[in-house]
């Protein structure tokens, strides 16, 4: 039994097993930087502005997560006192670290204020981000964990997202929005300490024939037309009108939903998402890719048709439950694809790449539904549109899939393993 799961165990080298863990704690600390979202969210409604004017303040705090291609060419082509990933990685740990505290500290600020303190932090988060996924591309790629690695970094940040919706939750009640900024900003504290003893990086020189490796390597991937392809897909598909903070408005003031259990929802959302990686992961060696993407656009028509049902506490606990099953379905089987459309030799950039636009398109739906929301005015008429809405939308996405050709995608992904 022993020597079944030592067989198992994918980390068998000490360095794999320092990376595993640095890749943990990284994506631990993305997720607790979500801890202040809900405490803003009410924080505004208490000061009576719209659902629009929220969901604005959380794109302009995503706007780092849009660039995040720029990171990786940064790290590429400029080493910073001669490493390409580690030193770089203590900076933006220190960065947001800084953003977060001062937030945390200051108890007196404007909407623009915190948004730029917002911004700040989410920039050190979001650098942080391109740079570990770097370390997981180079280092997973060559010793076949890159899946591995994966799992660990989403398993951190589901767990991340079960604490968050728990403590959220309290921290919004209590409109403790200080305490949630002070919490959240430790974790890249511990990042910079982990990254200090965790990565070895050996000093390197930026010379032209690196240079111009990069550089040719870049000009082919973004001469691909599938990579555009499957960009503009993620985008449409993401981009179909939700919910987001007009959700937040619906079960606060329509259904009547405390902070916290609004944030215990949040929680079991992120907890039921684990079943939902453990099932992708048989679905995803058996069954082709393209059959996957349309299972994937079905389960998420279904399950948004199944909104129109939330109507109270053990409604919205069932659907929760369903969402979080089928939501990280469907996240991971558009990573897949993403992953596999990555040109060679610039995996990192164009992996950074597809996740901006995947994040754009997010929150551009958010605000999109939050606009809708407030002019069919705020209620359960608006929430129901909303639903519908959302549901044709991401039902549309079907007619696209014909002119992604994933079948290519899949097949020149496994030629390149296989070399």
């Amino acid at each position: 039994m022993m020597h079944w799961l030592q067989r198992l165990h994918p980390f068998k080298t000490i360095e794999a097993r320092r990376l595993a863990i640095l890749f943990a704690i990284v994506y631990f600390s993305q997720g607790m930087s979500a801890l202040p979202n809900q405490v803003i969210a009410i924080d505004f409604k208490d000061q009576g502005l719209p659902a629009d004017d929220v969901a604005f303040f959380f794109l302009l705090a995503s706007i780092p997560w849009f660039i995040k291609p720029l990171y990786g060419l940064i790290s590429d082509f400029v080493p910073l006192f001669g490493q390409h990933r580690k030193s770089y990685l203590l900076l933006t740990s220190l960065l947001a670290c800084a953003a977060g505290l001062i937030a945390g500290l200051s108890s007196d600020y404007s909407y623009w204020e915190l948004a730029a303190l917002y911004i700040i932090m989410g920039l050190g988060l979001a650098y942080n981000d391109v740079l570990v996924d770097a370390l997981m591309v180079e280092n997973g790629k060559s010793n076949g964990l890159t899946g591995a690695f994966q799992s660990v970094q989403w398993t951190a940040i589901t767990i991340a997202s079960v604490v968050v919706g728990l403590l959220g939750g309290y921290f919004a009640e209590h409109r403790q929005l200080q305490a949630a900024f002070t919490l959240a900003a430790l974790f890249p504290l511990i990042v910079l300490v982990t990254t200090r003893y965790f990565v070895q990086e050996k000093p390197v020189k930026s010379g032209k024939k690196q240079i111009k490796a990069i550089g040719a390597a870049l000009r082919s991937g973004f001469g691909e037309r599938s990579v555009w392809l499957v960009a503009a897909f993620i985008f449409l598909f993401n981009f179909s009108p939700s919910f987001g903070p007009a959700f937040l408005y619906y079960q606060t003031d329509v259904l009547g939903f405390s902070q916290q259990y609004i944030g215990f929802l949040n929680s079991v959302d992120s907890a039921s998402s684990v079943l939902g990686a453990l099932i992708y992961a048989p679905l995803a060696r058996k069954t082709p890719l393209r059959r996957l993407i349309n299972f994937a656009i079905g389960l998420s028509v279904v399950t948004l048709l199944t909104y129109l049902g939330y109507m109270g506490e053990m409604s919205a606990l069932l659907i929760h439950i369903i969402w979080g099953i089928t939501g990280m379905i469907t996240t991971l089987a558009f990573l897949d694809l993403a992953a596999r459309a990555c040109p060679l030799r610039a995996e990192a950039t164009f992996f950074a790449l597809l996740m901006s636009i995947f994040n754009l398109g997010t929150l551009a739906s958010q605000n999109i539904g939050a606009h809708l929301y407030t002019e069919l005015g705020e209620g359960s008429f608006a929430y129901i549109w909303l639903v519908v809405i959302s549901s044709f939308a991401t039902a549309a996405i079907w007619l696209l899939v014909p002119m992604i050709h994933i079948e290519r995608i899949e097949a020149r992904a496994l030629r390149r393993r296989r070399r």
